[in-house]
This record gives structure tokens, sequence and C-alpha cells, in this order.
């Protein structure tokens, strides 16, 4: 509260620890040179299940055009990020945001992060299941520290309690957070009987769909959750997953990406107490000496995943069932126009990068907003950085068209596919661990892609591309079929074999790729793919199946 209340623009290293916890990350343009650094903050919202009313649009619209820099940034994990707020705004930003309903506590930080789940609003049992446990787990693992009413509101209580909270409430989840088996879980910590004054060794990912939607890369969880129905559409429980996810630093092989195992099944009476005992032994267990090894996953791949599971099963008290079988998993980005089964529509609109601005002729920042006075729909932010409109009657589907199209926003059959499968980070100039673009160059490597597709004659192929800047793996580039993972200036490491169904990682094929060196390493492995892909092989699957040495022997001999 000191450091907010100072006339500097910037705020010490400790405070910037603190503030992560509160959904903010101090920043700077990286390409503005001179002592006098321009600081600003990235604000982060905890948006549960990805679900965006139109009050807080229209909330979100507003403060990034009086106090940020006039543009909303959708995550990879279904919130929306808010960049160049300066200090001395952020308390009215914070206290607006949660004042509405709203919240950025646990956006950020060594805690659990923003819940997610299939964007799909489908009227059907499991997709509602999906919708309303996602809410179930975000509440269950909420931080109790009475710290952010402190700092944001003066210690008073928001005026409106978080929206997801409501939609919960027949759960009674604070009855079962507090729930004291005897066994481990609660520690005596009276504020955080969940995260002790320490919280968690690294943050914290939850993710949960239904059998055949891997629409938000379930495997990059540290804990995926898939929702399990009998026959006649009533919730039996839960298959889970655990250990799954992305960072990783270069040039350090005990640091890797990795997919989630299989734990297995829980009855959805136990459900609650299965996902605290999991936290409780990446609490208790995960590796807080060294934070480049502190994620849940190396403690899963460390112990391999029976032992583990006996791990977890020491603070449950019973056995985990084994993993249903289910139905195969499929990739579905969910946009365009779809029949929601309740006599509504949804629509999901392509956001390039996530990037929600109005440029030019481009205006979908101002789109949106016509879009939510007009119709007041609620929206959903989707896994791969767009949005879906849910709940519209269909008698207000040309009306929308027509909206979009006078803001300049092209139909999705206009979109090239290889824009709707992709993802970037947004790295430089803001992220401080950027390495290299992103997100500013992610449209010219897909048009170069797409070129070279053209050239080979193969432009129907649909690859799923990522891009960061950094290792980290924001954008979860280590699942894609091929992806750019920055290794310094205008140079990136090139990854192959990620599955189209985005089930497993992929892996390194080339350690240090010029920006200019794109086509002449992609055109050999095409050319391979071309001569000797099986029948409907995607080219993720081909390259996992061939591997990297027959790659590059083949590229080896490759006459460009």
């Amino acid at each position: 509260m000191q450091q907010l209340a100072t006339e500097e623009i910037s705020v010490s290293k400790d405070a910037m620890q603190i503030l992560k916890y509160h959904g903010s990350y101090m920043q700077t343009n990286r390409e503005i040179r001179g002592k006098n650094k321009d600081y600003q903050f990235m604000l982060r919202l905890k948006q549960p299940a990805g679900e965006l009313p139109p009050d807080l649009y229209r909330l979100l619209d507003d403060l990034s055009a009086k106090m940020g820099q006039g543009d909303l940034r959708a995550t990879t994990r279904q919130c929306f990020q808010l960049h160049g707020i300066r200090k001395g705004n952020l308390k009215t930003v914070i206290s607006s945001i949660m004042n509405i309903g709203s919240s950025t506590v646990g956006a950020c930080g060594d805690v659990s992060r923003n819940v997610m789940t299939t964007p799909a609003p489908f009227d059907t049992p499991e997709y509602r299941y999906a919708r309303e446990w996602s809410k179930v787990f975000a509440h269950l693992f909420r931080p109790l520290t009475p710290a952010f009413n402190d700092i944001w509101l003066d210690g008073q209580k928001a005026a409106n309690e978080e929206m997801w909270s409501k939609d919960v409430q027949q759960h009674n989840i604070d009855e079962a957070m507090k729930y004291d088996s005897g066994r481990g879980i609660i520690l005596s910590d009276s504020t955080e009987p969940l995260y002790g004054d320490r919280y968690l060794p690294r943050k914290f990912k939850i993710g949960v769909t239904v059998p055949g939607d891997n629409s938000l890369d379930i495997y990059t969880n540290d804990i995926g959750v898939v929702v399990i129905c009998d026959d006649a559409g009533e919730l039996e429980g839960f298959n889970v997953m655990v250990g799954g996810g992305m960072g990783r630093t270069h040039n350090k092989e005990n640091t890797f990406a990795r997919a989630a195992d299989h734990l297995g099944f829980v009855p959805k009476e136990d459900m609650m107490e299965l996902m605290k005992s999991i936290l409780a032994s990446q609490r208790d267990h995960g590796n807080r000496d060294v934070r480049a090894n502190a994620r849940m996953k190396y403690l899963v791949h460390t112990l391999g995943i029976d032992n583990f599971r006996a791990l977890v099963e020491s603070y449950f008290g019973k056995k985990v069932e084994p993993w249903r079988e289910m139905k195969e998993w499929k990739y579905n980005d969910w946009m365009g126009w779809w029949d929601q089964g309740n006599g509504k529509l949804f629509y999901g609109q392509h956001v390039d990068n996530g990037r929600v601005k109005d440029e030019g002729d481009f205006r979908l920042k101002s789109a949106l907003r016509v879009i939510a006075d007009k119709y007041n729909l609620d929206m959903i932010l989707s896994p791969t950085q767009s949005l879906v409109f849910k709940d519209i009657d269909p008698k207000d589907k040309d009306g929308i068209d027509q909206i979009l199209r006078e803001h300049g926003v092209k139909p999705l059959e206009e979109v090239d596919p290889l824009s709707r499968l992709s993802m970037a980070c947004p790295a430089l100039p803001l992220c401080g661990l950027a390495q290299t673009e992103a997100e500013r160059i992610m449209p010219s490597y897909l048009g170069r892609v797409r070129a070279l597709l053209d050239k080979m004659n193969i432009s129907d192929e649909e690859i799923l591309i990522r891009m960061t800047g950094c290792p980290n793996g924001c954008a979860r580039p280590y699942m894609a079929e091929l992806a750019f993972v920055g290794d310094g200036p205008k140079r990136y490491q090139v990854w192959l074999g990620g599955s189209p169904v985005l089930t497993r990682t992929a892996w390194p094929y080339m350690a240090k790729m010029k920006d200019d060196e794109l086509e002449q390493t992609l055109e050999p492995i095409l050319a391979m793919f071309i001569e000797k892909r099986q029948h409907f092989e995607a080219f993720g699957d081909f390259c996992h199946r061939v591997g990297a040495d027959a790659i590059k022997a083949y590229a080896d001999s490759y006459k460009l």
C-alpha cells in the first residue's frame, strides 16, 4: 500500500512480486531507449470458464480507452488482459473490476490460475457440468486473504460478489474447502487453510472439458478434468489427469514441456476432496528450492504416475478408480455459427492473436461494444485467444453479421485456416522475458508459410502453428504441429510433431533458425511430407511417425 501511494511511476522488486498475486505485472516498453524507463502495468482478469457478461465488457472497454493503451488482449487461458495502466490508476481499475463482480485475484502468482473449460456453450448435461465445475474449482482454490479488499477497496466489501460464486452456491464450497480429514490437507494457517503462508511452489493450472472436446489443450494443465455422465445425462464423476505444463528453459535439459498422465476416475461426491489432495501433494512435495523445477509436472515425472497416485491417495484416504474409457479427442475452435441446442445460437469470432483493437478500417473493439450495447449478449473467451457470443436469438443473426462487416471484420470463410489454428504470445515490446518477436511477426510468418504451401501445391493442408518469444510456453507451442520458440533476436527454435488433436508434445527439430531461413527450413520437411505421408495423415502425425533423424537426413539431401 505504501508503494502505491508514492509519486514514483514504478514499484520495488518486492512489491512487484506481491502484485503478481493481485493479477498485475509491471512492464516497460523495451523499444524506448533512455535512462528513465516508461513503467506501466499489465492487469489480468480472473474469468472462470472464460465467461464475460456484457456489463463487464463495457467496463473493460471503457477502462482500456481511458486508463490503458486502448486495446484488450485475450489470453490463452480464457481471460482478458489490459495493458498500459499507470500505477496511479491501478486502484481505480482494480476496484472497478471488483465492484462489478469480477476479479484479478489469482490471475497471476503461485496459486490456482484461471480455470479453463471448453468455450462451446451447448445446452447439454455434459457441457453444463463442465461450466459449473470449472467455477466450483475456481471458488474452491481462491485465495482467502483479506489483503485484496484492504488494498483496493479500503477494507470494504465489493459492491457485488464474484459472479461465478453465485452459480455454485449449492455446492457448499467453503465447507468442503475447510473440511479437515486429518490427513494433512488442511494447514494450521487460519487465513489460508489450503495454501498456508507460502502458497504453492509455482502457478497451478486447471482445465475442465467433456469427452472428445479438446478445444482447450487439456493435457497442458496441472490438473485436467473430464466430465463423465451416464446414458441419462446424470453426472457420475470425473476422469482426472495430472502433470501437464509447457514452461521450459533453453539449454537446461532438466526443464521440459510435458503432457499430463491419466490419474484415474473419481465419483462426483469425492471430487473436491480429491482436488484438495492433489493440490496438497504439490504444496508439500513440489520443489521449492529450484524454481525452474517447481511445477507439479516435475513432481509427477520424478515419482512416476503410480507413485504420484499413491501420494495423492495418502491425502485422499481412498483409492483412485481406474480411468474410464471415453470417445476419441477432437480439436475444434468453435468459431462461426452454431446451434446451441435450446433454440438459441452461438457465434465464435476469430481474433488474430487475441488482440481486440481498432486499427484503420478494422474496428473489432468498437464492433464488440456495439453488439454488447445493442443485444446485451454474454461472451466467452476461448482458449485460442478468440471469443464466443452465446444465447443469440436466431432473428438477431443477420444484425450481428452486419455490425461485424460494417466494422471491417472479415467473415469466417475469409480467414485463412492457418490463422484460425495459430496462436502467438504478446512478446515484444512489453514482455520482460521475450527474446524476440511473436504476436507482431506471426502474421508475416503465416503469410510466408501460406505462400510455401501454395508453391508446393498443398494449399488445402491445415497445420496448427504456434509461436512464442521465449521458451516459457504461454501460447502452448510445444503441443503444436509446427512451432517457433524465440531463442534470440530474430531467431527461433523449430519444433515438430505435436498432435493435431493436442494430446502429445512436439520435439525440437532445429535449435537456431534465423528469420530469413524460414522457407529453406520448411520446404524440405514439406517435400518429405508430400512424398511419404500416409493417406489422410496430418502434418504433425507424419513428423511424429517418421521422427527427427529421418527428417534431418531427408533435408540434408534435399536440393532447394
